[in-house]
């Protein structure tokens, strides 16, 4: 049985037990929120090496990670580099979007290496496989998109990204945008749909997709393909038309028995974010809402991942619960080392704001902790207690005071809280 339908039968199961273990709630709010499908477990049976990971309503905020490899540059042990940094960062979970070089192998490499649920974009690798194969993307048959997702499924991948909201309905609505298609996913489903004159096999094949799902109990993550990639374009009739879309294709998921999330917005105005989280909310059977961003403003190459933290910390106050990180790199180049982990700690400071701002258990007590050490002048509390230690330390220990060891070079004698802490 899936998850879904362990829930819907009354069974706790050891996943469910572990994540609410995990999350400090009890094993009946886990078991009840799976059932109704605002939380999602996410575990392919074929996965041994991990617990899973719960993800939805009343929940910590998650973070995940991208990394993956480019057909620029490919390099399995710099992708197995990036895996550690984002799990040292503490991300939650992550996803191979890898396009170059040996897929399988890297894949493989991170489900063995990794400690948390890993996800994948099968489409990238479909069309890496037709390039090899010397035809276009547009040439591959229906059944060879299902053989790699049921490929992918069958080693262990966690959740998938499926662009199933790409319909010839939405893509009509694209026309005006300044940005038209930014999702890789959303713009090949496009290119094959326009190409072949028919609608996306994996929107008109839906129950071959949820039979594979439920067979291994692989999370969909009904992706957006026709995400905003500018702020202009935010909140638009392609956007919302395909949100429609996916929240049909949740609830068929859900009568099925298979685990949805719903991907998001990735740029947007600041103003937009919480209506836009309500909107999917609503739309989408209240599953789990899993956010690109949202990237605030479209001017800052090189700082998009403190554009980014900004419209995660929002959307997630307002419901989102699981953010994709956004790197330095982002819109620049592929991301190094040290932007994955930039990336996730930017992208964990929003979560914990958000969930803050939701008065979710536990939240504010860290930051209590924290304040009292920084009253005590508790140096060693302070940076075990920080969301980044290892740069704490580091800032730290560049700089110690020369006089009075008890304070910091800010304010050295002058400090504030020395001279009114007595």
């Amino acid at each position: 049985m899936t998850q879904l339908e362990s829930a819907r039968k009354g069974v706790i199961t050891d996943e469910m037990k572990a994540a609410a273990l995990s999350e400090g709630v009890a094993p009946e709010y886990m078991r009840s929120g799976v059932a109704s499908g605002a939380i999602v477990i996410t575990k392919n049976n074929a996965h041994d090496s991990i617990e899973g990971l719960a993800v939805g309503a009343g929940l910590r905020t998650k973070v995940n990670a991208n990394i993956g490899s480019s057909q620029d540059h490919l390099d399995v042990d710099e992708e197995m580099a990036k895996l550690m940094a984002a799990l040292d960062a503490g991300a939650d979970a992550v996803m191979d979007l890898s396009t170059g070089g040996d897929l399988k192998a890297i894949r493989a490499m991170m489900l063995r290496e990794s400690s948390v649920p890993i996800g994948t974009v099968p489409i990238y690798q479909a069309a890496l496989y037709a390039k090899r194969k010397r035809k276009s993307f547009v040439e591959l048959a229906p059944d060879e998109i299902f053989d790699v997702i049921e490929e992918q499924a069958a080693e262990g991948v966690d959740f998938v990204t499926v662009h199933c909201g790409v319909t010839m309905r939405s893509i009509e609505k694209v026309e005006g945008r300044i940005m038209g298609i930014v999702s890789r996913g959303g713009a090949l489903t496009a290119e094959w749909m326009r190409y072949h004159k028919r609608e996306n096999p994996l929107f008109e094949e839906y129950p071959r997709l949820l039979k594979i799902a439920k067979k291994y109990d692989v999370v969909l993550s009904l992706g957006d393909g026709l995400r905003p990639g500018c702020i202009a374009d935010a909140t638009d009739r392609a956007q919302i038309e395909e949100l429609v879309t996916l929240g049909a294709l949740q609830k068929a998921a859900f009568d099925e028995g298979v685990q949805v999330m719903i991907e998001g917005p990735g740029h947007m105005p600041l103003d937009q974010i919480e209506a836009n989280m309500i909107l999917q909310k609503r739309l989408c059977n209240n599953a789990p809402f899993y956010v690109l961003g949202p990237l605030v403003t479209d001017i800052a190459p090189g700082y998009d991942h403190i554009t980014s933290a900004i419209g995660g910390a929002i959307a997630a106050s307002a419901g989102a619960d699981f953010l994709c990180y956004v790197t330095p790199s982002e819109h620049l180049r592929l991301p190094t080392v040290e932007d994955v982990r930039e990336g996730v700690i930017a992208s964990r400071i929003a979560a914990h704001a958000g969930d803050i701002a939701k008065k979710r258990k536990g939240a504010i007590e860290r930051d209590i902790r924290l304040s009292k050490a920084r009253k005590a002048l508790d140096w060693e509390a302070q940076i075990s207690l920080s969301i980044d230690p290892v740069k704490a330390r580091r800032l730290r220990e560049s700089a110690p005071p020369t006089e009075d060891k008890s304070v910091c070079t800010m304010c050295g004698t002058l400090c504030a809280i020395k001279i009114d802490g007595k």
